[in-house]
């Protein structure tokens, strides 16, 4: 089914690599007029043009969601740009690297200014890309989606402390703010994904063990396969889409089971 966006404007943070890029292809492949927004505006560039699509139905643009002034900016050149906001995806998010040999950063081991690095992208960026969209909706004076990358590990103990608690807030935040926005039109909603290997946390999607680590991610998951980003993308521009014109508050899990439950026996 092609079109599912077709004439819709939408922001899409965290747009350089990973699940974005992924995002930035598919969205306009069902007819969006996207803004690609990264820190790193040589990656939004590069997902623009790996997308392939029409000159002008995509435009990078550097993008740093721990300043609200940037993410307005982003906002304000989708309206600038395509006349119009319809969808904001806060997509954007990083962890803490992980210590080489030894793994996962424990919650004692983590020094402050780490800490506030990943709350400020992981939280606040999310917070910023509501605000910056809900004004715009009003100015607009119409409905709008807000879709958030949140994660299985803001559904159960998975990932870390930090990035699990930072992960939990956009989990809440989705909740309460879908309540808080519904008399206005405005859908909220989140994806849930569980292993995906993209840059996250130093990983390489190209490693030369690239195999392997896709199949130590399935084993983690009842239906026996790593996440790909498309999976991510596909939910959130379901949530995005008219098709889900009467959901919100949802987090979404896209985690092959892992939330469901342990598989029984071999």
């Amino acid at each position: 089914m092609q079109g599912l966006l077709e004439g819709k404007v939408a922001v899409i943070t965290g747009a350089g690599s990973g699940v974005g890029r992924a995002a930035i292809k598919l969205w306009a492949e069902h007819g969006a007029k996207v803004i690609a927004a990264d820190i790193n505006l040589p990656n939004a560039e590069e997902s623009v043009k790996l997308a392939g699509a029409p000159q002008g139905q995509i435009k990078a643009v550097e993008c740093n969601v721990a300043d609200p002034d940037s993410v307005n900016a982003a906002v304000a050149l989708a309206v600038e740009t395509f006349g119009r906001l319809d969808i904001i995806y806060n997509n954007a998010g990083i962890t803490v690297l992980p210590v080489p040999g030894v793994g996962m950063k424990k919650l004692v081991d983590l020094d402050h200014a780490e800490m506030r690095k990943v709350e400020e992208v992981n939280i606040n960026g999310v917070i910023f890309g509501c605000q910056a969209a809900i004004r715009q909706f009003d100015k607009q004076g119409g409905p709008g989606v807000i879709v958030n990358t949140a994660s299985v590990a803001g559904l159960t103990g998975y990932g870390g402390v930090l990035y699990g608690s930072t992960k939990g807030a956009v989990v809440a935040m989705t909740r309460t703010l879908a309540i808080e926005v519904a008399e206005k039109g405005i859908r909220v909603n989140s994806v849930c994904p569980a292993g995906m290997l993209t840059n996250y946390g130093g990983m390489n999607p190209e490693h030369e063990q690239k195999d392997k680590i896709l199949e130590g991610m399935g084993r983690a998951h009842p239906l026996g396969k790593a996440i790909d980003t498309a999976d991510t993308a596909g939910a959130a521009m379901f949530l995005a889409s008219d098709l889900a014109g009467n959901i919100t508050g949802v987090n979404l899990p896209v985690d092959g089971g892992l939330t469901a439950g342990k598989k029984v026996g071999g």
